[in-house]
């Protein structure tokens, strides 16, 4: 039987699950609240602050009416809004994976449409016991080079010299549902030696209209190490990103990077939760990357 469906009364309405877990460890906690009808904007935005997670997911059939689907069957279309600690956010990429385990546990396997402020994407969820794996299509992507002074003044903010980027993938704004600085670095050391002040970090990337910062190494062509700071959302570091991977993954094919079809990501070792992303890249430009990972359940908040 379909549960009930209600408007939220406290924090313990809201799902807490781990995506683009690395086993049964790692991930990224997201919150997840689904419901009949989204609630006031004001509530979401207090919820997901007290929340604390990076990102939290509220999502409602689409349909008018709270359902748009028939006697018997699981609503296949869904509003979604995503808000951080700080701000709503356009596109989060973990959420959605969270989102896509929550909807496959409570109204089964399946695809599911996803409505959002500016995009409409999807999201498929398959459990496999404990865990679950999901796939979300991104919003279209796109990439330009970017501007010099905001280059010089993340690698002020970072610590980092224009001698430690890698050459063969200049910086670039890149895009796949939300904006995002891309820095790729010649080290994994360099990498590991990221570090910033959060108010420094939140006043450039809202100067820039920045979701993110992707900071990145490639070990491999079709193997990537990742940091996020997210400064824009209250948040130092983001131990998985899918939003970001997509928008690099997308840039990678802009680049004409040899990805080879798709790219591994790790991310969130240096916080001590390790996280795996797998970015698929077709080849047409601009299109959807589709992003996946496992998610993990959490008892509480992380």
């Amino acid at each position: 039987m379909q549960p009930a469906l209600h408007p939220p009364a406290s924090l313990d309405d809201i799902e807490r699950i781990a995506a683009f877990s690395d086993g049964d460890s790692g991930g990224n906690p997201a919150g997840v609240w689904i419901g009949a009808a989204l609630p006031p904007q004001a509530q979401m935005a207090a919820l997901a602050r007290a929340l604390g997670f990076s990102e939290t997911a509220f999502a409602a059939p689409s349909a008018p009416g709270g359902s748009d689907a028939g006697p018997g069957q699981a609503p296949q279309a869904w509003r979604v809004r995503y808000f951080a600690p700080e701000s709503e956010v356009p596109f989060c990429g973990h959420a959605t994976i969270a989102l896509g385990a929550a909807l496959a546990r409570r109204f089964g396997d399946g695809r599911y449409t996803l409505q959002l402020n500016a995009a409409t994407i999807s999201v498929e969820g398959r459990s496999e016991g404990a865990r679950v794996a999901a796939s979300l299509q991104s919003p279209p992507t796109r990439s330009a080079p970017a501007p010099a002074a905001l280059v010089e003044a993340a690698l002020a903010l970072f610590g980092y010299t224009r001698a430690e980027l890698d050459p063969r993938i200049p910086p670039a704004l890149a895009h796949a549902g939300a904006d995002h600085l891309v820095l790729a670095l010649d080290s994994r050391v360099a990498l590991a030696r990221m570090s910033y002040a959060l108010e420094a970090g939140r006043r450039l990337m809202q100067e820039h209209g920045l979701v993110t910062v992707v900071l990145a190494w490639a070990e491999a062509p079709q193997l990537f190490h990742t940091r996020n700071p997210f400064a824009s959302g209250g948040v130092l570091e983001d131990p998985a990103t899918g939003a970001g991977t997509a928008a690099l993954a997308g840039y990678l094919r802009d680049l004409g990077w040899p990805h080879g079809g798709a790219i591994e990501v790790v991310q969130g070792e240096d916080m001590g939760m390790r996280s795996r992303l797998r970015a698929d890249i077709g080849p047409e430009p601009g299109a959807s990357i589709r992003v996946s990972g496992t998610a993990r359940m959490m008892d509480g908040p992380a």
